[in-house]
């Protein structure tokens, strides 16, 4: 703000002289007074509308400091829908845990999914003629041994997940060997080295690598 402090001394010493002399404001030569008000007033507004475009300009910056941000923000999760768009099963919350537990577990989301549509259709309530359970299709020792509880929706998921890890780690990320030990286990893939001559087998891995690509 301007310091006016000086120039209202001024114009009251101006005041003062007019007063003491008999000298009416608006004779010719004594309206400075009237004149400096003006120009003062006129200082005030000017001062004024510099202040709020200063204020403006910084509003400005900060906001496009937070743009980036705010557009990292939506890209991320316009990538994230596009993931859980590709993947094969329509329940988008059973897309989504899968999705958790595949970022947990180092997997492609696409590949737990396409083993949960395979197994189960990604029905948690499916229980197989020899005792698999849930989306991922966990038998009771394996979900032991993978200390998960078969029966909780995102705990079998994880399970599952978490098995796919194993497999890929054990045949070095053969994703047909994984895929085919998940299904015939991890013995009998090595004991033929490869995918095991058995039907079923067979025909799961196809259909869990058609799915996947």
């Amino acid at each position: 703000m301007m310091d006016l402090t000086g120039v209202r001394h001024v114009q009251a010493r101006i005041a003062q002289l007019q007063e003491q002399f008999g000298m009416p404001g608006n004779m010719p030569g004594t309206d400075f007074s009237q004149k400096l008000e003006k120009e003062i007033q006129k200082s005030l507004g000017l001062a004024n509308t510099e202040k709020v475009q200063e204020t403006a300009k910084a509003a400005a910056e900060d906001k496009s400091q937070q743009l980036p941000e705010v557009q990292q923000t939506e890209a991320a999760k316009k990538v994230s829908s596009k993931l859980l768009d590709d993947m094969p099963l329509a329940d988008q919350n059973l897309s989504t845990l899968i999705e958790a537990a595949a970022r947990k577990y180092k997997v492609d989301p696409k590949l737990v999914a396409a083993v949960a549509e395979v197994e189960s259709n990604g029905n948690q309530d499916a229980v197989s003629s020899v005792g698999a359970i849930g989306v991922m299709q966990l038998m009771p020792d394996t979900a032991a041994s993978l200390g998960v509880d078969p029966y909780n929706k995102q705990q079998n998921i994880e399970g599952g997940a978490k098995y796919l890890r194993q497999m890929l780690d054990i045949f070095g990320g053969d994703l047909k060997k994984a895929v085919a030990a998940y299904n015939a286990g991890p013995g009998a893939v090595k004991d033929y080295g490869g995918v095991p001559p058995y039907k079923e087998t067979q025909n799961y891995v196809s259909k869990v690598l058609d799915i996947y690509r």
